[in-house]
């Protein structure tokens, strides 16, 4: 999850405490959970705000917006042709009777 930016992180700020401010002053409320639920709703309207700030644009994205888009010519399909291997069968009876390899593990 990317960080959040410093505009988003004013909008949502500006939005709470002012969203707060409002509803108290126009609600009139003195009751601790009606100071609650006005509290919760002014976060989620700045958690809203905050989230439909738009992203600045990363470079990647400016750069390859900004470029103009040339068409490129696709070149043919190639054509793949099997190689024929040639294979040897080899016999169970063969490779029992095979020496193991004995190396000396000092040079």
């Amino acid at each position: 999850m990317p960080r959040p930016t410093a505009a988003q992180l004013a909008y949502g700020s500006f939005t709470v405490i002012f969203s707060t401010l409002a509803m108290l002053l126009l609600s009139q409320t003195n009751s601790g959970l009606g100071i609650a639920v006005i509290a919760c709703a002014a976060l989620a309207l700045g958690v809203l705000v905050s989230l439909t700030v738009p992203q600045p644009k990363t470079r990647d994205r400016a750069v390859a917006q900004a470029a103009p888009q040339t068409a490129v010519a696709a070149a043919p399909p190639q054509r793949r042709v099997p190689v024929s291997v040639r294979r040897e069968t080899v016999s169970a009876a063969a490779v029992s009777s095979a020496q193991p390899v004995r190396e000396r593990s000092t040079p």
